[in-house]
């Protein structure tokens, strides 16, 4: 059998270390299984808004999916993420909608700062 390409490699890992099954992956990505055991072992270039929905599932940079190096600095100090950080990831998990709204007064907010 021949090895899986080195994206599906790294995807088959990042879906392992989040403890999901092929499936549990296909469903949360609203996909088959099938979708997901060709990207593991055979996709060679797979779509990037495919590449960016499983690395945002899978908690993991595109970087780390698609193997190449992160070119952010690093986090100057190590601990549990800082209250803003949190509050992004939170905000990420809101429905369109709110997270459209929330954008706006954001914006709305930063445009009239002093």
């Amino acid at each position: 059998m021949k090895e899986a390409p080195p994206f599906g490699q790294r995807l088959a890992a990042a879906r392992e270390r989040r403890g999901l099954s092929q499936q549990e992956l296909a469903d949360k990505l609203g996909m088959t299984r099938s979708m997901i055991a060709y990207y593991e072992s055979r996709a060679k270039n797979p779509t990037l808004e495919f590449i960016e929905k499983a690395a945002d599932l899978l908690k993991v940079s595109v970087s780390d999916l698609i193997g190449r190096a992160d070119t952010r600095a690093p986090r100057k100090r190590p601990g549990p993420p800082a209250t803003l950080e949190r509050q992004l990831e939170e905000i990420r998990k809101l429905p369109k909608s709110k997270q459209k709204f929330l954008t706006e007064l954001l914006d709305s907010v930063l445009k009239n700062r002093p």
